[in-house]
């Protein structure tokens, strides 16, 4: 058995080496801190003092343990400080050069035993341990930040470290209160594997100027429950390093996906880094700041146009869960809602599904019983799209046919009266395509409500070249009115959400494809180390991997990018039957209703 590690030494006192030196102090160890800046090691003590008050303050320390946590942190300039530590961990800048020159130095400093890790999460850990005389004892440790809260911890193997010291990592890491995944060495592991190829089509997205800075982050927090929008994390972790860890990512997969956005390396070279350096994508108040300030991008505060039709009465098309859901939304916010479906039962059905919605609402206190009633009552059964005559917007929510879709466009053009706009809840098809449908391509537009509609805030506006603006500014009006947050993307493949979303979902299931990790240790590193709120599998599994391989097809078909090709296991489960928790199996298998 190797010793336990109760001396760590940290090289590198920035802000993650920092948080590392905390969370080991906090759990007993005796803890050296290197960095060839004094004032950084004096930096360091005080952030760690800070941040230990704190935490008494919160009742999560008592202040004798913050005094013996204290103590047990002592900050030095010379490698040779090192000496007596039964594991190094170096989190030294993301260059070969500054951490290959630590790795051999620390050869003639530390213990034959003594473990070295570097907390990289871009560059390579087989080329890095190749620096070292002993490269069994070389692995990869990477923390997340900031390290005292981020529960994920990657352990990473190269193929010449010996078992017993990723054993004596991974039992550090949890003694630390960590969640450790053991991954092997490719650049980005698993979190920053898929994190940051999101990340990097958000920029790209932005600078194709497809969406505003604004929406593509509200789209991601509000359509998918994520804790901050991909340029917002972009300027948290560094745009510079984003890029250099996409660079290593590339230069690995050749995945054009991977390809830094231009975007990356004009801010990186112009200085404009993030919070560290004040501004990004977005201004902070100062460096380090995370108060966003106005800029010259900044939307105006009255940014919502008055809208220039009226909308006294909604017409909704469908009979599902989606139909049943914004019919009761519209409802909710005092609209005359006409729910209509290819029968008079289906639409009561669906009438009655919104009933028991409303009955739950009113048994968790969050509306009257007399409220949910008037609400019901505003929703009026139909057989036929013809009792759509009088409606303002006529909005559809049935399958998504392209085909099917321009059958009920045709439809609404028959019934509809002049000036009404027609909608679609499309996720995927072209909303163009619905407008040619009709004699009036001006009046159709996209408004993508998000599952279950009550529920969730975002509703994606999806303008096509047709569409007239009275038509945008009016749609944009009613998703305030009906207390959702509109989002403005053009008329392509996936909008804004699934544009960004399905790559990192099948990227996740490459990596599973490519046995380089488990199903569960995806999901725990995305949930622990992305504060995703599902992981990949998870989300796949309920979302139906039919329609997840649908939406694939589809944005690769528009995007022609070989990285966006389905991945091979996908196809497979789906042509197998296995759609996820619908079916009873899926990535996982679920007990049968």
């Amino acid at each position: 058995m190797d010793t336990p590690l109760n001396t760590v030494a940290v090289i590198g006192l920035g802000t993650m080496g920092t948080g590392i030196a905390e969370v080991l102090a906090r759990a007993g160890r005796e803890v050296i801190g290197i960095d060839i800046s004094e004032a950084a090691g004096a930096q360091a003590v005080a952030a760690i003092e800070s941040s230990t008050a704190r935490a008494v303050r919160r009742e999560h320390l008592t202040e004798d343990e913050r005094r013996d946590a204290l103590a047990r942190v002592r900050t030095f300039t010379d490698l040779q400080a090192a000496a007596d530590a039964d594991l190094v961990i170096e989190v030294a800048p993301e260059s070969y050069e500054i951490k290959q020159q630590i790795i051999r130095e620390l050869d003639g400093v530390v213990r034959p035993e003594t473990i070295i890790a570097t907390g990289t999460n871009a560059l390579s850990v087989t080329r890095l341990a190749a620096e070292s005389a002993r490269p069994e004892r070389v692995l990869g440790l990477h923390f997340f930040n900031p390290a005292p809260a981020m529960k994920l911890v990657e352990v990473v193997s190269s193929v010449l470290t010996a078992p017993a010291a990723v054993a004596s990592v991974t039992d550090l890491a949890y003694a630390l209160g960590k969640e450790p995944v053991a991954v092997g060495d490719r650049p980005g592991f698993v979190a920053d594997g898929l994190l940051f190829g999101y990340l990097n089509q958000a920029a790209a997205m932005y600078e194709a100027k497809y969406a505003s800075r604004e929406d593509i982050d509200a789209a991601m927090r509000l359509g998918c429950g994520l804790p901050m929008g991909p340029l917002a994390l972009l300027d948290l972790i560094g745009v510079d390093t984003a890029r250099t860890v996409l660079d290593a990512m590339y230069s690995e997969s050749h995945d054009r996906l991977h390809a830094p956005a231009p975007i990356l390396k004009q801010l990186s070279e112009a200085g404009l880094t993030g919070r560290k350096t004040g501004r990004g994508f977005y201004s902070y108040e100062q460096p380090g700041s995370s108060v966003v300030v106005r800029d010259a991008l900044t939307p105006p505060e009255d940014g919502r146009q008055g809208g220039g039709r009226t909308i006294r009465s909604v017409g909704v098309a469908g009979s599902g869960t989606m139909a049943s859901g914004i019919a009761e939304v519209f409802a909710k916010a005092g609209y005359d809602v006409v729910l209509a479906a290819r029968s008079e039962e289906k639409a009561e059905k669906a009438k009655s599904r919104i009933g028991k919605s409303l009955s739950r609402s009113v048994d968790k206190g969050r509306m009257t019983a007399e409220t949910a009633a008037k609400t019901l009552d505003r929703i009026t059964p139909a057989g036929t799209y013809d009792a759509f005559a009088d409606v303002d917007l006529a909005l559809e929510a049935v399958a998504e046919d392209l085909e099917i879709k321009q059958q009920l466009f045709a439809a609404f053009d028959k019934v509809c009266k002049p000036g009404a706009i027609l909608a679609t809840t499309t996720s995927s098809l072209p909303v163009v395509a619905c407008a040619r449908a009709t004699s009036r391509p001006g009046d159709v537009i996209g408004m993508h409500f998000f599952n279950p509609a009550p529920a969730m805030k975002l509703v994606e506006v999806v303008r096509t070249v047709l569409t007239e603006d009275d038509v945008h500014a009016t749609v944009r009006q009613v998703c305030s009115t009906i207390k959702k947050h509109p989002v403005d993307c053009g008329d392509r493949a996936g909008f804004i959400v699934n544009a960004l979303l399905f790559p990192y979902l099948n990227n996740a299931i490459k990596m599973v494809q490519e046995h380089y990790a488990t199903l569960d240790d995806i999901d725990a590193a995305m949930k622990l180390g992305g504060g995703y709120p599902m992981g990949p599998f998870e989300l796949l599994d309920v979302v139906g991997l039919d329609v997840s391989l649908a939406i694939e097809k589809v944005l690769h078909r528009e995007f022609r990018d070989p990285g966006l090709a389905p991945a091979p296991l996908l196809e497979h489960l789906v042509a197998a039957g296995c759609l996820g928790r619908k079916t009873g199996r899926g990535f996982r298998e679920y007990a049968r209703r």
